[in-house]
């Protein structure tokens, strides 16, 4: 299936420079947010402590329940969770009171500040400090193990250098993402792991894509210099891209505008990851392939040959 009935002939390495300074001020620029955040906000599946979903029957003042809630010396977190009446509390019990007493003592004091038949708790989840750190150091190591599964698959496959340029994209996409998530304010948790995991999964098969046409063309168009070649593999894959991103995009989009709270985050997540990982095929991958020291055509094709 094409989405171009006449191939594209777009120099796209003519705007790698551009494309090189965008990357490097967005990657830039999150590595200082996050310092400045001092890391993700994590959410309870990583930080462990106890998380309520309270309804009221009337849409309460967020500062009134924070007031309530600190009273009691927690700290935590507190924000409206879809509609303006669902509020979620996230807090940390104090050292030597258990989550069911630290639970008791919020629904005790909201009671006090709103009246007891105002609300009812939805649900109450419990995550130990342990667990919670546990969870986070496999997190890492899954992230971790991906990408040098990712880096031995395509060093095998195609070429070292395909694999490194691959990987060097991988992460701008991560770190990406990563800021998005940070910047709107949204807390790291399974469901946004996934979403990453997902991303990457979906970044590493852009480039197998783009990197197989580059290598067939390397047999079939020796004759050209490395970047008119590279621009012809990524021209003969646009129209794949172009679909597959685009589908890709308006599921996700459906999901975000119309899956509900629980699924928006995920769904963000995966709408900048998808988003920059197709832009980072063409001007972060293939643009440092072509840039990569001593590499001509020539070089590639023979060392491809020898792979």
């Amino acid at each position: 299936m094409r989405l171009f009935a006449i191939k594209p002939k777009v120099n796209w390495l003519k705007y790698k420079k551009m494309g090189y300074v965008f990357s490097g001020t967005l990657t830039a620029l999150t590595v200082v947010l996050l310092i400045a955040h001092g890391g993700l906000k994590y959410g309870i599946d990583f930080a462990g402590g106890t998380l309520m979903q309270v309804k009221f029957k009337a849409a309460p003042s967020l500062p009134a329940v924070r007031t309530a809630v600190e009273s009691a010396g927690f700290g935590g977190d507190i924000q409206q969770f879809g509609q303006p009446v669902d509020v979620l509390i996230n807090i940390h019990p104090k050292k030597g009171e258990s989550e069911e007493q630290a639970t008791k003592k919020v629904a005790s004091l909201l009671e006090s500040q709103f009246g007891k038949d105002s609300f009812t708790v939805e649900r109450t989840e419990i995550v130990g400090p342990k667990v919670g750190k546990d969870l986070a150091t496999k997190a890492m190591l899954a992230v971790l193990y991906s990408t040098v599964g990712i880096l031995i698959f395509l060093a095998f496959r195609f070429e070292f250098r395909f694999a490194i340029t691959a990987i060097i994209a991988l992460l701008h996409d991560i770190i990406v993402t990563l800021g998005a998530i940070t910047i709107t304010g949204k807390e790291f948790s399974l469901p946004l792991l996934a979403a990453i995991m997902t991303v990457i999964g979906y970044s590493l098969n852009d480039r197998i894509v783009v990197s197989d046409r580059i290598r067939e063309n390397l047999r079939l168009k020796r004759s050209l210099d490395l970047p008119t070649l590279v621009n012809e593999s990524v021209n003969e894959t646009m129209s794949r891209t172009m679909i597959t991103a685009s589908l890709m995009l308006v599921v996700v989009l459906a999901l975000f505008l119309f899956g509900g709270v629980v699924l928006h985050d995920f769904a963000f997540t995966l709408l900048v990851g998808i988003g920059f990982g197709t832009y980072s095929s063409v001007f972060v991958a293939s643009a440092l392939l072509v840039d990569w020291p001593g590499t001509t055509t020539q070089k590639l094709a023979l060392s491809i040959r020898k792979s």
